[in-house]
């Protein structure tokens, strides 16, 4: 029985951390959506305008990662969090290309909420989905490629075994845990903060749930993690 583990030592740093879970199973993603096309379409531009001619770096949402990221060490300028560079070219241009239609529904919920969404095919790699400190055993492959690249001992990842699905937190997903037309089991987190991106998480959770359902004929179920309960089973 497969679970999403967070190891303590995440939550001894970041102990206000926590985790909205979305499980799918039985998801159509092979049958393309216009509707949904169309919803992330409206929700790039809703967010271009609320965005355009402010400073991104400045939104509560951005600045919470901002600090998340210089507290593990990172130059959150270099490093920004996937929901900063989704902001940020949302802030220049209102528009983000249709993917699939899982991958759009999750973009357009992360828009909404401006918050770090991931989307994991549960087949291509099955087993445990943890997120902890790297270790010398992970590697990671990047989107469209077949090799491997080095990953820094410490850096906080989502692995399965030593196969690292998202590197340096919720910086940047990888080929092995990429959802496809193919594919039929899903796990989404959302990470998020208590004080400040909790309720967001929440209110983002149910939504993806329902439209899940609702565009993808998806059975889903909804998950929380958090330091006082940092294990969760996915089946």
């Amino acid at each position: 029985m497969a679970k999403f583990i967070v190891e303590p030592a995440v939550f001894e740093l970041f102990p206000q951390a926590c985790f909205a879970v979305v499980v799918a199973e039985q998801v159509d993603n092979e049958s393309g959506s216009q509707e949904v096309a169309d919803l992330l379409a409206a929700q790039a531009r809703k967010l271009n305008q609320e965005l355009g001619g402010t400073n991104v770096r400045e939104h509560p949402h951005v600045v919470i990662w901002r600090e998340a990221f210089r507290k593990l060490g990172l130059n959150p300028n270099r490093f920004p969090s996937s929901v900063e560079a989704l902001a940020r070219r949302m802030a220049k241009k209102a528009e983000l290309p249709s993917i699939n239609k899982i991958v759009d529904l999750v973009n357009i919920v992360s828009l909404k909420y401006l918050i770090p969404m991931g989307a994991h095919d549960r087949e291509i790699l099955p087993g445990d989905i943890e997120l902890r400190f790297a270790n010398p055993k992970d590697r990671f492959i990047p989107f469209g490629s077949q090799e491997a690249e080095s990953v820094d001992e410490g850096e906080m990842v989502y692995v399965t075994g030593n196969e690292v699905r998202t590197r340096k937190w919720v910086w940047r997903q990888g080929e092995k845990a990429k959802v496809v037309p193919e594919t039929k089991e899903l796990f989404c987190p959302i990470d998020a903060f208590y004080g400040s991106t909790d309720r967001a998480a929440k209110a983002a959770q149910a939504e993806l749930a329902a439209m899940l359902k609702e565009h993808c004929g998806a059975k889903t179920r909804q998950l929380w993690v958090d330091k006082d309960n940092p294990a969760v089973s996915l089946d």
